[in-house]
């Protein structure tokens, strides 16, 4: 496989690992930040909910949606915050099982559809279709700099970015969406298998891995540019968490 291909996916895979990272530790820190504010869990779990409201939403939608196409019956849609023992839902769609397949696309549906609506947001609003090759040169500032230009050029830019910072962040497949992929993996490690002994040239892999660089190069862009957002609101967010927390040590 060429380098610059192969070093594209190693990037996408990278930079989704940093998003799950970002994303979890925003929530947190939005949580503890509003508990030290108010005294009260359920209002950090509103104002969680709120932050991430459009993202939330497509999400459910996403499953919902997925079980339709994939003849799944459908019941309870629900879009609001609730108390799962130590963890925190935020919406939820009752789908009847379908098998590992079926299970495995409507749980992975929001990852899918957040991945489709970030980058068609990155690369229509913001122009983030170049960040790729302006990241490879090395040059972060050139890519930050890229970044706040597109959304000051941006008359509702800032609109934008909290569409996509809700979208990206709340796309991640939770617990419950990836229990079926562990089955899902398996089978497509055993196709792999037979691929391999089938064809050792390779020929039709790489044919498949060029095919889906170019999307997948996209995808890297609107993911650099999630992830600067998500930059910029971490630190904030641990400037206030620093302030609140010496304000009440006072």
């Amino acid at each position: 496989m060429p380098t610059a291909t192969l070093a594209i996916f190693i990037a996408f895979a990278l930079l989704l690992l940093a998003l799950a990272w970002a994303s979890r530790t925003i929530g947190l820190l939005i949580q503890e930040i509003v508990y030290r504010l108010t005294g009260s869990g359920d209002m950090a779990m509103v104002i969680l909910f709120l932050v991430y409201l459009p993202g939330i939403f497509i999400h459910e939608l996403s499953h919902w949606l997925m079980a339709k196409v994939v003849g799944l019956k459908t019941g309870k849609f629900r879009v609001w915050p609730q108390k799962k023992g130590k963890y925190i839902g935020m919406g939820a769609v009752t789908v009847n099982r379908g098998g590992t397949v079926r299970d495995s696309l409507v749980g992975m549906a929001p990852l899918l559809t957040g991945s489709g609506l970030m980058t068609l947001i990155a690369g229509e609003v913001f122009g983030a279709d170049r960040l790729a090759g302006v990241w490879a040169q090395g040059n972060a500032l050139d890519v930050v700099t890229s970044i706040f230009d597109a959304l000051a050029q941006q008359q509702d830019g800032l609109i934008w970015a909290w569409a996509i910072f809700a979208v990206a962040n709340a796309m991640m497949p939770s617990a419950s969406d990836r229990q079926p992929l562990k089955m899902l993996l398996l089978y497509l490690a055993l196709v792999g298998i037979g691929y391999v002994l089938l064809d050792s040239s390779g020929q039709l892999f790489l044919q498949v891995a060029q095919w889906l660089a170019g999307p997948t190069r996209l995808l890297v862009s609107a993911l650099i540019l999630t992830l600067v957002i998500d930059g910029v609101i971490l630190s904030i967010l641990y400037i206030v968490q620093a302030v609140v927390a010496t304000l009440q040590r006072r």
